[in-house]
Formats: structure tokens, sequence, C-alpha cells
């Protein structure tokens, strides 16, 4: 027992380059795989019945792709941080609007009222947030509009005595699992049901399965951990980390009396994310609507908590030093991206992939479609995306290996959902929502996320014998 936890330490404890050192590795093996890689694309074309622009399966063909320059390697950087503004300034403006409720004491005093409320059951939040995040993405497929909560949650778990990733994970692990265990989502299982041509939402019921086994493994997984950090906060993956600077409640920590602009405060915090979740489920908001919103509101809790307008835009300057090195992360992925989307390389690698597919054992096919659906999502960014590119191609390959159709949809929607919390050029996104860097989410990460592959692997055994 003794040698078994002396290696878990060492395992723990080892040093990973830091996450620009990480990012850097892996852009330049993309550049070497744009000159290894040929160039290739499939034909795309609008489907009128699913107004949708969909890939021909058997329309692949080479063509002359950009092979990046050592200059082209810092330029794709630069278009990575003017690709991603939208995503940059909603960091910006969202953490601003959490820093205005943190700097008049709003989150404080929240924070011990619900500790006076729930008692010694502050626990209970991790099951109820992640549920809650789950059932979103797995019904309506809500993922990039959570981007904004991360922060708020993770200010709010940090003030209740565990560190800012739990917050962060109570949002994106939970809302990333449901995404993944889609149930009726109309951005993963909607999409790729209709190019697979099987009936919509059929399936459901497995699915639910699912989705049930996953995000309990995730809230067991998450609860431990919190468990652990509060007992001793030496055992967070961020304890000594001197990255980035740990969000601390400003203000008096004695002061946490409920004044009547706090109550004012607290009801527009809770307004706002009604506002939010009431304008992507029904006025179709996205990434600009959100990032709008959030600045409003950063304005309205400024002077609500009693700052004047030059305070509060002093504050919001204050805000911004602590989100940078967030949002260079940011910038720096989707610049990877771009190296691959101008090398034309991605649909090489579908096609390249789904020619492994062929084998006599059909839960090894399964199993080998989920496998390269997690690996062509490296490659390719958005669900959407993915599932115009991928499923056009392997629903006929399901019908080669003697597949169901529903197999396929099932091994997309756990490709593209659960990877994107490994791989970087995903994860490195939120990474920098927590303010976190990306080798202590690996940390974190790493045994829930091949907890979650065995899964993956066993239920895509059961479909094949299901569908």
């Amino acid at each position: 027992m003794l040698k078994r936890t002396k290696w878990k330490d060492k395992l723990l404890h080892i040093k990973l380059p830091h996450t620009y050192v990480l990012l850097t590795m892996i852009l330049l093996a993309v550049v070497v795989m744009a000159y290894v890689i040929p160039s290739g694309q499939y034909d795309r074309v609008f489907d009128e019945a699913t107004k949708r622009t969909v890939v021909l399966p058997d329309s692949f063909h080479y063509v002359a792709g950009k092979q990046p320059g050592l200059f082209d390697i810092f330029l794709s950087v630069y278009r990575g941080y003017v690709s991603a503004a939208n995503i940059l300034f909603l960091v910006v403006f969202a953490y601003g609007f959490v820093y205005m409720l943190n700097k008049n004491g709003t989150l404080h005093a929240a924070v011990h009222a619900l500790i006076r409320l729930v008692g010694d059951r502050t626990q209970l939040l991790i099951p109820v947030g992640m549920v809650l995040f789950g059932l979103l993405g797995s019904t309506l497929g809500i993922f990039e509009e959570t981007y904004g909560l991360v922060p708020v949650f993770a200010g709010i778990m940090a003030a209740l005595g565990y560190d800012t990733l739990v917050g962060g994970v109570v949002v994106y692990v939970g809302v990333a699992t449901g995404f993944a265990s889609a149930t009726v989502n109309p951005f993963s299982v909607g999409i790729a049901q209709t190019i697979a041509e099987v009936p919509l939402n059929s399936g459901v019921w497995f699915r639910a399965i699912v989705f049930v086994v996953f995000e309990g493994v995730a809230i067991w997984y998450v609860m431990r951990y919190a468990r652990m950090v509060k007992a001793d906060p030496t055992k967070s993956v961020l304890y000594n980390c001197d990255e980035v600077e740990p969000l601390q409640m400003a203000g008096d920590p004695t002061d946490v009396a409920m004044t009547g602009r706090r109550r004012l405060c607290l009801v527009l915090f809770v307004g706002t994310i009604g506002i939010m979740l009431y304008g992507t489920t029904c006025l179709g908001w996205y990434i600009d609507e959100l990032s709008a919103m959030f600045l409003a509101m950063m304005f309205v809790v400024g002077v609500a908590g009693g700052s004047s307008l030059t305070q509060v835009m002093q504050d919001f300057i204050e805000s911004t030093k602590s989100v940078v090195p967030s949002i260079l992360i940011i910038g720096f992925t989707r610049g990877i991206l771009i190296t691959m989307q101008e090398a034309m390389i991605s649909d090489t690698i579908v096609h390249a992939l789904s020619s492994l597919l062929k084998t006599s054992n059909p839960v090894l096919s399964a199993i080998g479609m989920l496998v390269l659906q997690s690996l062509i999502n490296f490659f390719i960014d958005g669900s959407s995306s993915q599932a115009t590119i991928t499923m056009p191609i392997m629903a006929p390959v399901a019908d080669i290996v003697g597949l169901s159709r529903q197999t396929a949809v099932l091994a997309y929607c756990f490709g593209d959902g659960f990877s994107d919390m490994f791989w970087p050029t995903n994860c490195s996104l939120q990474c920098g929502l927590m303010g976190i860097p990306l080798n202590r989410w690996y940390r974190f990460i790493t045994p829930l996320f091949f907890i979650m592959v065995v899964l993956q692997f066993l239920f895509m055994g059961i479909s094949v014998y299901v569908f």
C-alpha cells in the first residue's frame, strides 16, 4: 500500500511543461503534418431538404494546400487572436461582470447567506449544478452559452472553501458530459441522425441511460475531488500554482451583511442568468449577444452596488488584468486550428481514417469508429462541422461493415463530445475561462477521461446488439 501511495504521489507531481510550451509543441506538430500529409478535400453541396451544407462521401480529391513557412507560424497565431475576438471579449466582459459583484461584496454576502441556508450541505450545489447543466447540454444543445457562467461558479465555489477548478467543472464538465451523452440535442443527435437518414430522436431511451451513467460518474468524480480539496487545500491541483492569480473575495471578510444594495445586485445577478437562458433558448442569442449582455449588466450592477461610473470603469480595467493569461491561451489555440484549415489536411485525415474501419468483428468496428471520431475531433472544431463532414462518410461505412447507423450516430456524439474535455485545441478555451493552466487541468481530468473512455467502449459494444 505504501509503494502504491508513493507511486501515485510521484505521478500527480510530474512537472508538465508550461501551457504555452505545450501549445507551441502542438502548433509545430501541425506544421510538420502540413508538409507530410497531402492536402485534400471533399466536395460539399447545399441540401435544400435539411438547409445544411453536406459532404459528398465519394468526392474526396487532392488539392493544393498551403504549407506554412516560418513567418506563417507567427501569422497564424495573430489570425487566431483576430478570429477568436468574439470569445475573447466574452471572457473579458463576463469576468468584468463577476468582478463587479465581487468588488461590491455581493458575492461575499450571498455565499455566507447560502452557507447559513444549507449549513454543512454546500456540496449539494455540485450535483444539482452538474445535473442542471448536463440536462441543458443533453436536450437543448447548450454549450458555448455557458461560457460566461464558468468564472461566476469558479468564484462562488472558491468562496465556499473549494478551489476555482471545482466551480469551473460544475459548469464545464457538467454541460460537456451532457452534450456528449446527448438525448435529443438538435446540434449533435439531430444533425447526425438527419444526415444518416434515421428517424429523428430515435433510440432516445438508450441515450437516456447513457446520460444517467456518464453524468453520475462525472458527479462522483468531482464531488470526490471537492471533498479532498476542502479537507486539505494542498491536495488541490492548483496548489502552489504561480501561473495564475487565484480569485479572492474582495473587501473586508467580516463584512457579509446582506444590505439593500447587495440584495438588489443579487436580484440582478439571478436576472442576468435568466435573461441569458431565455435569450439563448428563445431568441437565438449567441456569443455576440451574450457579450453585450454581460457588458451592460457589468455597468448596471456596478452602479447598483454604489459605485460611480468612473469607479466602474476603473474596476473594469482592474478586472482585465486577471484575464489576460486566459484570453492569450484562447487565441493561440485558434491559431493552431487556422494552420490546419489553411493546410487543408483535415479532410485528408478523415478520408484516411475512415478506411481503417473494415473488420469482421462488429464490436471492434464500432469501437474503431468511436476512436476515429475522437481523433477527428482534434482537427475539426465544432459539433455541427464535424457532423456534416464525417456522418456522410461514416453512415455508408457503417452499412459496409455491418453496423447500424444508430451506432454510427452514437460514435459521433461520443467522439465529438467527450474528447472536448481532453484535446488541448478544445479544453484550453475552458482553462482560459477558469483561469487555470492547461497542465494543471490534465492532472485533474486525465483519470476521469480514461474512466469515460472505458464506459464509451462498453456502450459502443452494447449498441451493436441493441440497434
